[in-house]
């Protein structure tokens, strides 16, 4: 492998599959050549707008062509990637966007009828107050207004391709390539800071286990601000050769219908997608039968399903898991596989990964034991951005803590039994309690909250909020959602509230969610 920066494996893609197709975005068509003259003019107009190596650009929009232009192009100039999910609200991307000094931001003007720059905050004068290190907001699809540069505008300004060539030329394998925030069960989001070689040497670990090569149509429908669309989409897709089709939102009735239009060989998601897939009206009407590959997470997945997933839709399913902290992906199974083993396990590591499984002392335990699971090898991170402290928490003598309980079995493969951090995942995106709490304490009826995840037949987990109210006060469960879904991503607000008069507490007062999670569950 010699390529072991993102730039030089799109370059390698362009001159060994110049008229394939890289990306279909609607009727929107590129080959991988196409693809990379227009990444050099995005990384020219990068040059052209002052942003230098290391400095951080974000992109807070839905999947399209457009995304992949400029995260490539900023990768090009030497900039490094802050992602944001298009569900966020003002206040939850102003958090990375400072945190990262990010200096440029790219947003789709009315996405689902949002109006980005302005949950910002964006003044009369164009300034973003709070935001010292932004300069600039580019819109793909929008026009010039305070605050707000359309695209246009952005690369008009750019040097000549010469000198973004050389830009690209010198970025280094061991350049930070991205820094994805993610949460703990306490506190802000944290930055996690992965290379160009981490997430080349990753997902090229991932390609051969799961078996994604060159002709393949690859529909990204997981949102590409989360790695599994990011890294195991593009990055992936780039990698093989494989034409990334594009979807923006989950919608079955588009999902099936470009399914059969574009002869879609592979679709990774949640097990939501699939289960969503198989019960959908009109699906003996699709001709379906290019589906080769299914990939998901590390859920638990029925093996009914998985086997009704291989009679009825894709003749190999994989299951696999990773967390941010590890570049995406930590085990995968292989299509070799048998249904029992994709449905009740994760795979084994990946070629040169380690997982160690130990109990409370940090003593390894045998196989089939539960305990913590350890990971140590080349994808887990550089470290947390700007964050020393939590990072020597993390990683103690090369081993990355996970946060997750889980088993080995006799073969090495890997079994998630649990998770001590208390997150959830709800239709695979990430929740963690104590934002949420957070959120319900804004309230001026609630004195207290604890939120746990509770099992959905369609999602995976949805979130439960148990909720003490202040004396005198009163609410209601639709009452208290709404101020939820007001300040909070949907998939983070509460499926339901349950009333309760008061909530088990440790001895330092702090809420046991383990002990509602307990009381949920019997």
């Amino acid at each position: 492998m010699g390529e072991l920066t993102i730039p030089a494996v799109l370059g390698r893609a362009a001159e060994a599959f110049p008229d394939a197709e890289a990306v279909v975005d609607g009727d929107v068509r590129v080959t991988f050549a196409q693809l990379r003259d227009r990444v050099r003019e995005a990384a020219a107009a990068f040059a052209g707008a002052g942003i230098e190596p290391g400095d951080r650009i974000a992109i807070w929009a839905p999947n399209g062509l457009p995304w992949i232009v400029t995260v490539l192009g900023a990768m090009g100039a030497g900039a490094t990637l802050v992602p944001l999910n298009t569900r966020y609200k003002g206040d939850e991307a102003r958090w990375p966007l400072t945190r990262a000094r990010v200096k440029m931001l790219f947003v789709a003007d009315g996405f689902l009828g949002i109006d980005y720059p302005g949950m910002l905050g964006v003044d009369e004068t164009g300034a973003y107050p709070g935001l010292p290190d932004l300069k600039a907001v580019v819109t793909f699809n929008g026009d010039e207004r305070p605050g707000v540069t359309s695209w246009s505008g952005f690369v008009g300004k750019a040097v000549p391709l010469a000198d973004a060539d050389a830009r690209a030329a010198a970025v280094r394998p061991g350049d930070v390539a991205d820094i994805l925030f993610t949460s703990g069960t306490t506190g802000r989001p944290k930055g996690v800071m992965c290379t160009h070689e981490q997430n080349i040497r990753t997902f090229e670990a991932w390609a051969a286990r799961t078996g994604v090569h060159a002709g393949d149509r690859y529909l990204i429908v997981n949102p590409m601000f989360h790695s599994f669309g990011y890294k195991a989409g593009v990055i992936a897709c780039v990698l093989k050769g494989a034409t990334m089709v594009l979807q923006p939102v989950f919608e079955v009735a588009e999902t099936l219908r470009i399914i059969e239009a574009e002869r879609i060989t592979v679709l990774p998601g949640p097990p939501t997608i699939y289960t969503t897939l198989l019960d959908a009206p009109g699906r003996g009407e699709r001709d379906l039968s290019s589906l080769r590959l299914a990939v998901t997470g590390a859920a638990d997945v029925p093996v009914a399903l998985v086997r009704r997933i291989r009679e009825e839709l894709f003749p190999q399913v994989v299951t696999a898991y990773g967390l941010t902290e590890c570049t995406g992906t930590v085990t995968a199974c292989s299509v070799d596989d048998d249904d029992e083993t994709i449905a009740t396990t994760c795979g084994k590591p990946i070629d040169d990964v380690e997982v160690k499984i130990v109990d409370d002392q940090g003593d390894a335990v045998p196989a089939g034991a539960d305990g913590e699971v350890l990971v140590r090898g080349y994808n887990v991170m550089s470290g947390y951005l700007d964050d020393p402290e939590a990072t020597a928490e993390t990683i103690r003598d090369g081993w990355l803590d996970t946060g997750d309980r889980g088993r080995l079995d006799e073969r090495g493969n890997l079994s998630i039994t649990g998770r001590s951090k208390e997150m959830f995942v709800v239709g695979g995106f990430n929740v963690y309690p104590a934002e949420v709490e957070d959120v319900l304490a804004r309230h001026d009826a609630v004195a207290e909250s604890g939120v746990i995840g509770v099992p959905d037949a369609r999602m995976g987990e949805v979130g439960r909020a148990y909720v003490r109210l202040r004396p005198g006060r009163t609410a209601t469960a639709d009452e208290l959602v709404a101020h939820c879904r007001e300040r909070l991503a949907n998939f983070k607000v509460p499926k339901e509230v349950v009333f309760v008069d008061d909530l088990p507490k440790t001895a330092s007062g702090k809420v046991r969610r383990v002990e509602l999670k307990e009381q949920a569950d019997a």
